[in-house]
């Protein structure tokens, strides 16, 4: 008897499951027969597209809403400033990150900032928004950067022009410094910890290699036509997902390591945001060590992004370059000054403008998901049944010419100028920041950041980008990451265009 009522529980559970798992697919329409589902599915858009964010674009303009419906992924895809506007602030309650994309990044970024709603993400936002709006912090941050600037940054730079000298098909991955740049200066700055990416050895990070293969092995799940493939490998430990456990694990010793020590040699007095955490946070490391990769995704691997797509426009408009550096001299008199100060920084208008603009073209986040609590209908007429991830596409809105005119597509800051003074745009039509309740907090620290070093390299230096005629390739990951890198060369300013 008990056999029997045994084999029937297990045959009720594995038909039950059977039920849910046809109930699942059958809500994800994996087999939409439709013109844009089987091109994403086959793969065909590459025939066309260097790129899956330009077929994207592509799609959305030719969309009159400006929105459109991928299927096979249960995604809308928006470009209407309207509709972000819609998400982000007029019913943000209906659509917060969402238990899906918890799931998918769950493993990398745990109950960090940018992966909880709620209060879990209130408390941290509340935490970070009193620790990086003081002026001590915004200082102190300053200090860290200066600092990197002119003991690793400038030599490297100089020791590359010497390399080129010598050997005239040298080249730089500027993309790896930019990156080993940010990622010393974050880790300084929010744990007060030096990895010394950026010392003349370049050397390899533990820490930072791990976290790279993550964000491109966690990126890649959101990518998947439906969830249960990365969880089947996930449970039976193969292929990606090994990978991503691995590096994970990597993270969350190092992570360990990290808070352990700090609470050995106090935290009392320090400045950095661990240890002003720390002080809240009482003994729960899994939260702290969440906190600490959150930091790490938003101060490393966005502001790389941005200045790497910057110097990729920056070599291709010679002009622009040539009108920073006329307010450079105008605003740094003093020639032998290496790093401007912050009073100087804030009144580099035209520098700011063209740092903004590069993020138009070229946002560090390419898109952003969110995912609706119940049935909606968009601004646009669009109906968002209960359970849709909806997203919105900041690297496809910056090619619209139905939000930012026929002249979208040029590298233009003068559109962000109004005689002569910086004006920001409407954050729904620009949410390279996120918009709304959910707006980066750290804006003004990273625009702080990435001045600094353009002023200091663009007046002492000639970065070239070899092959700028090519369109860059983005590997997959959280972050707009180029294939490749950049190569660039390095000159002492001697105002030559072309690659010798």
């Amino acid at each position: 008897m008990e056999n029997t009522l045994g084999l029937l529980f297990f045959l009720f559970t594995l038909l039950f499951c059977i039920f849910s798992f046809l109930l699942f697919l059958s809500r994800m329409k994996p087999w939409c027969n439709c013109h844009t589902c089987r091109t994403y599915t086959t793969m065909s858009w590459t025939t066309h597209f260097t790129n899956l964010s330009d077929w994207y674009t592509h799609l959305l303009r030719n969309s009159a809403t400006g929105t459109i419906h991928i299927h096979v992924l249960g995604n809308i895809v928006t470009s209407n400033p309207i509709n972000v506007e819609y998400m982000l602030k007029t019913r943000f309650q209906n659509y917060p990150k969402g238990k899906p994309f918890s799931a998918i990044l769950g493993d990398l970024l745990g109950h960090g900032i940018f992966n909880v709603d709620g209060s879990a993400w209130m408390f941290q936002r509340k935490m970070a928004s009193l620790e990086l709006g003081s002026v001590a912090v915004r200082t102190y941050a300053l200090q860290i950067v200066t600092e990197e600037i002119r003991t690793r940054l400038l030599p490297l730079m100089v020791s590359s022009v010497a390399c080129d000298q010598q050997d005239q098909d040298s080249v730089m991955d500027l993309q790896d410094i930019l990156r080993r740049f940010s990622f010393d200066n974050i880790c300084k700055f929010s744990f007060g910890v030096d990895p010394g990416c950026l010392q003349p050895s370049l050397p390899v990070s533990p820490f930072a290699a791990a976290f790279d293969t993550a964000s491109k092995l966690s990126a890649e799940r959101a990518m998947t036509s439906s969830p249960i493939t990365w969880k089947i490998k996930r449970l039976l430990n193969i292929g990606s997902e090994k990978k991503l456990k691995q590096a994970i694990k990597i993270i969350n010793n190092l992570a360990e390591e990290l808070i352990n020590k700090r609470r050995k040699i106090g935290f009392s007095t320090r400045k950095d945001l661990l240890s002003r955490f720390m002080s809240s946070v009482e003994n729960d490391n899994k939260y702290l060590r969440d906190i600490i990769v959150s930091f790490l995704l938003a101060g490393r691997d966005t502001v790389a992004a941005a200045l790497t797509g910057f110097f990729f426009l920056l070599s291709k408009n010679p002009s622009v370059e040539v009108l920073i550096r006329e307010e450079l001299d105008r605003i740094l008199d003093n020639p032998v000054q290496e790093c401007a100060s912050f009073e100087q920084l804030q009144r580099m208008h035209y520098l700011t403008a063209a740092i903004y603009e590069s993020m138009r073209l070229f946002p560090p986040v390419q898109f952003d998901s969110k995912f609706a609590q119940e049935d909606d209908v968009l601004p646009d007429g669009t109906f968002v049944p209960m359970g849709t991830r909806v997203t919105y596409h900041p690297y496809a809105m910056g090619r619209m010419e139905r939000v930012w005119g026929s002249d979208c597509l040029k590298f233009k800051p003068e559109r962000w100028l109004h005689d002569g003074v910086f004006v920001p745009e409407d954050p729904f039509k620009y949410p390279v920041f996120q918009a709304g309740v959910r707006i980066c907090l750290g804006k003004e620290l990273a625009v702080v950041e990435m001045k600094s070093l353009v002023a200091t390299l663009i007046r002492q230096f000639d970065i070239r980008v070899v092959g700028s005629d090519t369109e860059p390739r983005f590997a997959p990951g959280l972050t707009a990451t180029m294939r490749g890198g950049l190569s660039v060369r390095v000159y002492e300013r001697s105002g030559r265009w072309n690659d010798p």
